[in-house]
Formats: C-alpha cells, structure tokens, sequence
C-alpha cells in the first residue's frame, strides 16, 4: 500500500528540476504569446474591448494570487513539517543507541553495528527521491533492522527482566521505531496534485487575460514578460518546496551526518560489568 501512494504522490513531481521549470515557463509564455496576439488582431475594438477586459483580468490576477499564496503556504508548512521529522529521527536514532551501550551481552555488541547500518539507511532515504528505487530500498533496510533490534532487546529484556538499562533501551527503540513512521508520512504528504493544476493553469489564464489587455492598449512586451517570470518564480517555487531531496530547496539531513560521524566514535558507555 505504501509504495503505491508513493507512486500517486509522484505523478506531479516526477520531472527534474530543469523540466519542471521548463514546463512551468513554457506554459506561462505560452498563454501570454497568445494572449498578446490576440489582443494585438483584436487592437481596432479596443474601445468596446476595454473597460470589460480590464476588470476581468484584474479580477483574475488576484484570484490566482491568492490561490497561489495558499498553495506555497501549504508548501512551506510540510516542508517544515518534513525537516523537524528529520530531526527527530536522528534524535532518536542518537538516543536508542547510547542506551544501546549499557546493555549486557552479546546483545550490546550486536546492537550497536546495527545502528550504524540504519543510520545508512536513514541518510539514503534523505538523499533519494520518494518513489524511487532508493527509497523504497532505504524503507525495507530501515524495517529489517527495526525488527532485528527489536529481537535483540527483546533478548536482553528477557535476560535482564528486572533491569532500568533494557526497559528504557526498549522505549527509545519503540520511540525510534515511531520517529521513522511519522518521518514517512510526512514524506507521503504532499500538496493535492489538483491544486498546483489549477495554480498553474489559472496563472497561464489570468497572464493570458493580461497580455491581451496590454496588446490591446497597444503597450510593450516588458510588462508582459516581468509578470509571466515572476508567477513562473512563485510557482517553480511553490513546485520545488514539496519535493524533499530536488531542485534548490531540499530538506536537510545534517543532523543525521552528525549522528553518523559520533557513531564512528568509540562508544561513551563502557560495556557493563555482570553481576
């Protein structure tokens, strides 16, 4: 099911950077060639043409603005949404394994290169486009070890049924497990397809509508070409801000760097003494 939804989610957003802007451009100019084309044949009614276009495309222009503002604030909101997830993956990823150190053994030395592998695993998953053959790998390596760890404290709380070390390992690592979930479904969450179709298609119609009011007052191309970069902006914008690990704006994964690279660190707990 889940891999499913990723390919839904994908549909959108399956173009590289480049085409995407291309995409986004070339729709924009396009409108607006035509518009200013029509408008251009259509120059000797202008005077009945007028007033009526006038209030049409002024009209549109802000609809389409407010659509827009609504469309990037959705955005931005589970782009932040996506970054604090992965902070908190990494944060508790670092919490079960230092409470990894204090347990007894062999569990304790089997744990911990398993959290090396998952922090991998992590790391893939932020580098790699939802849908893709990466992530869904970096998703079942992230599973196989969770039920591996889990096995393992599993061990060490039967061993040590008694013990503050297990049981509060055993927490962290349900938190982790729980970290990783919430990390996956705000990857899922994404801006509904149909509203960056209607912010694209009304942007092309209302600079369409502008174009062709400005032909008709028979006024330069300037105009024209600065309103069709700047929705293109927004938009490209608005596009690239829900796609994690494309284009500029990528969700950041520094803390799970850090967190590999303390990893690789002798542990900070000693391994305990038996009883």
């Amino acid at each position: 099911m889940r891999q499913d939804a990723w390919r839904e989610l994908t549909i959108l957003f399956r173009l590289s950077t480049l085409e995407l802007f291309l995409l986004i451009a070339g729709t924009l100019l396009g409108s607006s060639g035509v518009g200013f084309a029509a408008g251009r044949w259509s120059s000797h009614h202008s005077k009945t043409l007028h007033e009526s276009f006038g209030v049409v495309q002024a009209a549109l222009i802000t609809l389409v603005a407010l659509i827009i503002a609504f469309g990037l604030s959705m955005s931005v909101a589970r782009f932040e949404a996506r970054r604090i997830a992965v902070v908190n993956d990494a944060t508790a990823i670092g919490t079960a394994y230092l409470r990894a150190q204090t347990l007894r053994e062999p569990v304790r030395s089997l744990s911990l290169p398993l959290y090396l592998e998952y922090t991998d695993a992590s790391i893939l998953l932020s580098t790699s486009v939802p849908g893709s053959a990466n992530a869904r790998r970096a998703i079942d390596r992230e599973e196989m070890l969770q039920r591996r760890l889990w096995k393992l404290a599993a061990e060490s709380l039967k061993a040590d049924p008694d013990g503050n070390a297990s049981r509060l390992y055993v927490q962290s690592l349900n938190e982790m497990i729980d970290a990783q979930a919430t990390r996956l479904d705000d990857l899922e969450n994404r801006v509904p397809a149909p509203v960056g179709y209607l912010e694209l298609l009304g942007a092309a119609l209302a600079l369409g509508l502008l174009s062709f009011y400005l032909a008709l007052q028979s006024r330069g191309v300037v105009t024209i070409l600065l309103a069709t970069g700047f929705f293109a902006l927004l938009i490209f914008v608005n596009f690239d801000l829900d796609r994690p690990s494309r284009g500029f704006i990528q969700v950041p994964s520094a803390s799970l760097y850090e967190l590999r690279a303390s990893m690789l660190l002798p542990p900070a707990a000693g391994m305990p003494v038996s009883p």
